[in-house]
């Protein structure tokens, strides 16, 4: 069953849906390993997309969401599949796996990213929201990798959201 499946699925079973739009700044990081030794390159770029909230029950929401991100000659389609706890009327955190498709993998890169997310946000209104999340990239993106070779991307986020 597809992704689009499982989330229509979940729709029809959910309580209340909102839809939104995002964006922000993506603070970047690319960690290299090599033979015991490490490198780190940063770089700023953005992201924007655009999301679903489908509660499920007053103490869990599940929003999936869809996200071009774009940093310096790195872009990707990122896909986070969030699990949104509140934890206040304003204050919630969101927790769960993410997707990413590498838009321009070089030669030697994998195409296909995952990781696992983690952050909070915060209601300034129904319709308003800021959020800051961090992105662990999990995949060694190096395609056929020797051992002990690695090169895995990761990330801050932070943004504004409007539920539409």
């Amino acid at each position: 069953m597809t992704i689009f499946g499982i989330l229509v699925i979940v729709n029809v079973n959910a309580q209340e849906s909102n839809f939104g739009l995002k964006a922000g700044a993506d603070f970047a990081s690319m960690k290299l390993k090599a033979e015991g030794d490490n490198a780190s390159v940063s770089e700023t770029g953005f992201y924007i997309g655009a999301f679903a909230e489908i509660a499920i029950s007053d103490s869990f929401t599940f929003q999936p969401e869809v996200l071009y991100v774009s940093i310096e000659d790195l872009d990707q389609i990122a896909i986070p599949l969030l699990a949104k706890f509140p934890v206040s009327e304003e204050f919630n955190v969101l927790v769960g796996p993410a997707l990413g498709i590498m838009l321009d993998a070089g030669d030697g890169m994998k195409s296909l990213n995952f990781g696992a997310e983690a952050g909070i946000a915060y209601d300034f209104s129904e319709d308003f929201f800021v959020e800051a999340r961090y992105n662990l990239g999990l995949a060694n993106l190096l395609d056929g990798a020797p051992s002990g070779y690695s090169v895995k991307l990761s990330g801050f986020f932070v943004g504004i959201g409007y539920r539409l």
